[in-house]
């Protein structure tokens, strides 16, 4: 006979997630966790975990290239990782590929956020737990900051300072540079650039392509219920759609240059169209650069890494970061 104690799932996206009476939470599709490792045997690139807030446990993974020199100052790239808000880490195997591979081609400190996730988070907690960290990186221009990391006080070039990230963390740099149009950084830090690959925005109304029936079990709604149930305005939160009626206006981007990436067989790939088409009418100030890989599906270059297109487009990447 069964157990009348057995627990029961109460919330589920299949094979993605599922959430259960008694709290716990499952993520099958969650790509293993790996260490931190000094001098990479692939690319050299060295890296290792910090904290940044013992309140809330926020944590990162850095990462520094072989340096000719001791006195290098390098640009600091702050990387939110995707996974809809849910699953994934900054210390997934997934993502520390991805950064020792960036890292590989330009020089410049990572800085991968391990902000928390949702729903025993849910949002806004990862946007606060983002602007934590960006501010953490930005008070080491200071020479009086405590609880400081030699590698960004020795070789951070804090007038170089980018905001990233996919999908998701696509998002969550939107996001963040919104909010640095309206707040200051520590010691007058300036974000100097974002990029935004495959960005996960969404609206109740179907753009481009987008399917019109079905709606309401959409993934990307089902991902946005999951994550921020009691969002105001619900799948039209300007977190979400950022060019929905009543959001601001993105002219208040707090950084100087976006790189939106978008991929062809991405269902995401519209609104990433619409979210650089509206910046470009909304009268900022900063440069923004649109890139389509037409025959690519969603973040590909994460699983596909060593394809030529995914090649050229960390190429891409590492250009906009050192220029």
């Amino acid at each position: 006979m069964a157990s009348s104690t057995a627990k029961k799932i109460v919330s589920e996206i299949p094979t993605w997630i599922r959430v259960y009476d008694d709290g716990t939470v499952e993520r099958p599709r969650s790509f293993p966790l790996v260490p931190p490792s000094l001098d990479d045997p692939i690319t050299g690139v060295s890296s290792k975990d910090i904290i940044i807030s013992q309140n809330t446990k926020l944590s990162a993974r850095l990462y520094l290239p072989k340096l000719d020199s001791d006195k290098v100052k390098l640009p600091i790239y702050i990387y939110f990782h995707g996974g809809g808000f849910f699953f994934e880490s900054a210390f997934s195997k997934l993502y520390n590929d991805h950064l020792n591979k960036l890292l590989s081609v330009a020089d410049f400190i990572a800085v991968s956020v391990q902000y928390r996730l949702a729903p025993e988070h849910p949002l806004p907690a990862c946007y606060h737990d983002c602007w934590d960290a960006l501010q953490w990186v930005a008070s080491h221009a200071s020479k009086n900051t405590t609880n400081t990391e030699p590698w960004l006080t020795d070789h951070g070039d804090f007038d170089k300072v980018y905001i990233g990230g996919d999908s998701a963390g696509g998002n969550i740099a939107h996001n963040i540079a919104m909010r640095a149009g309206l707040e200051s950084l520590p010691c007058a830090v300036k974000i100097s650039g974002a990029i935004l690959s495959h960005p996960y925005f969404w609206g109740s109304q179907p753009v481009g392509s987008e399917s019109v029936t079905n709606l309401e079990q959409n993934m990307n709604r089902l991902i946005w219920k999951l994550v921020y149930p009691c969002a105001p305005g619900g799948i039209d939160n300007p977190m979400i759609n950022p060019m929905g009626p009543g959001a601001p206006s993105l002219a208040g981007l707090g950084c100087s240059k976006v790189l939106v990436l978008v991929a062809g067989k991405d269902d995401l790939r519209d609104r990433g169209l619409c979210y650089y088409e509206a910046v470009n009418k909304s009268g900022w100030q900063g440069k923004i650069q649109l890139f389509e890989d037409k025959d690519e599906n969603h973040v590909f270059y994460l699983f596909n890494s060593e394809s030529d297109t995914a090649t050229q487009l960390i190429k891409r990447m590492a250009s906009f970061l050192l220029n």
